[in-house]
């Protein structure tokens, strides 16, 4: 069999829609050099000692067996830290495995699911592999939501709200949060996956609107996306459903065992956060003054836009000088850089060449 008729063989096998959908393509991963990395918003920092200790105790004394299917000392812990009830709360292999219980669970072929324009762009594809389809609605340019977002529609099954918002790092206020989902016939899912950068969250919200669900990730924040660990936290009859449709050990004993104690170390957490949220507003006032347009982020990143010159030359320029950020293009809207906070030497590395590629366009 030839290359092409394996290729023919595979096309005919898959559902109509997985063909025609474009993959989700995920930050770059390098794999040879040495890179300055401050394209996919990891936390430059090491995680949690206590993380770490808790993982090697596991990894020599619990992998004979499988995990605990619910994660029962994680919600527990992480229940007592955000002051909810363990059984609020749902684990997953992170984030990214919560959005997709949701969904498997909410939306059918057909059905429409709602988001934000721009946004993480995984919400989409999470729609193509149900078969159903989006509405995108535009952020304003001042990454306020018009009141479209709440509206009636058809077959809406579900609506996906980032907030701090990726790129832009932006946030809405939990009230105008509630004013929305107060309007929605369908669950509003809250990704705060930076949440942890910002100065509030959507929690208590849960307890006025049983259709609004927060979701985090302890990627971020801390300093675990390596280790894959996300949760979700919603009203019990919601986590009851929802757990009819994750894997069945969609957590492994590792991650259980470092996510129990990265959650549980809160002094380091808010350490961690004071160091980032510094550099972060150190970073947004050297690149305004270069000329970009920079957004107040209360994410761990910044959006940068431009007017006068293409953007994505500055990003291959810096990449060929081993320092990855994320060029960003969305039609209909903007371009822009994208750039992780780093640590500071990082940062300074960064701004300086940032600096040189601007001087030497004539633009700085």
């Amino acid at each position: 069999m030839t290359a092409s008729d394996r290729q023919q063989l595979a096309t005919s096998l898959v559902r109509d829609n997985i063909r025609e959908m474009a993959p989700y393509i995920p930050g770059e991963q390098p794999r040879g050099g040495k890179f300055i990395k401050l394209n996919t918003n990891e936390n430059p920092y090491p995680p949690s000692p206590k993380a770490v200790a808790a993982i090697q105790e596991a990894a020599s004394t619990q992998l004979t067996r499988y995990p605990d299917a619910l994660g029962t000392a994680f919600r527990h812990r992480a229940g007592e830290v955000l002051g909810v009830d363990p059984e609020w709360i749902l684990c997953g292999n992170g984030s990214d495995d919560i959005l997709t219980i949701v969904t498997r669970a909410c939306v059918g072929p057909g059905d429409l699911i709602r988001l934000p324009y721009p946004s993480y762009v995984l919400y989409r594809t999470l729609a193509e592999l149900q078969a159903a389809d989006c509405h995108e609605v535009h952020f304003r340019p001042d990454f306020s939501l018009p009141d479209e977002f709440a509206e009636p529609a058809d077959n809406l099954r579900l609506a996906f709200l980032p907030n701090p918002n990726s790129p832009s790092g932006t946030v809405l206020p939990p009230e105008r949060i509630l004013e929305l989902a107060d309007r929605l016939s369908c669950p509003l899912l809250v990704d705060e996956a930076y949440a942890d950068f910002a100065d509030t969250n959507c929690i208590d919200l849960i307890r006025q609107n049983p259709r609004i669900m927060v979701s985090r990730t302890l990627s971020k924040s801390y300093a675990l996306a390596g280790l894959r660990f996300g949760f979700l936290i919603a009203q019990p009859p919601m986590i009851e459903l929802l757990r009819k449709v994750k894997d069945s050990y969609n957590c492994d004993a590792l991650s259980l065992a470092g996510a129990t104690a990265a959650i549980d170390d809160q002094n380091w957490l808010m350490e961690n956060r004071s160091k980032v949220v510094a550099t972060r507003q150190r970073v947004t006032e050297r690149i305004r003054e270069l000329g970009f347009e920079v957004v107040d982020s209360h994410a761990n990143f910044v959006w940068c836009r431009r007017g006068d010159q293409p953007l994505k030359p500055l990003y291959e320029s810096l990449k060929q000088q081993k320092i990855l950020i994320r060029y960003m293009d969305y039609p209909g809207w903007s371009d822009g850089l994208r750039i992780s906070i780093g640590t500071d030497e990082q940062m300074d590395a960064c701004l300086s060449l940032l600096a040189d590629c601007l001087s030497r366009s004539g633009t700085s």
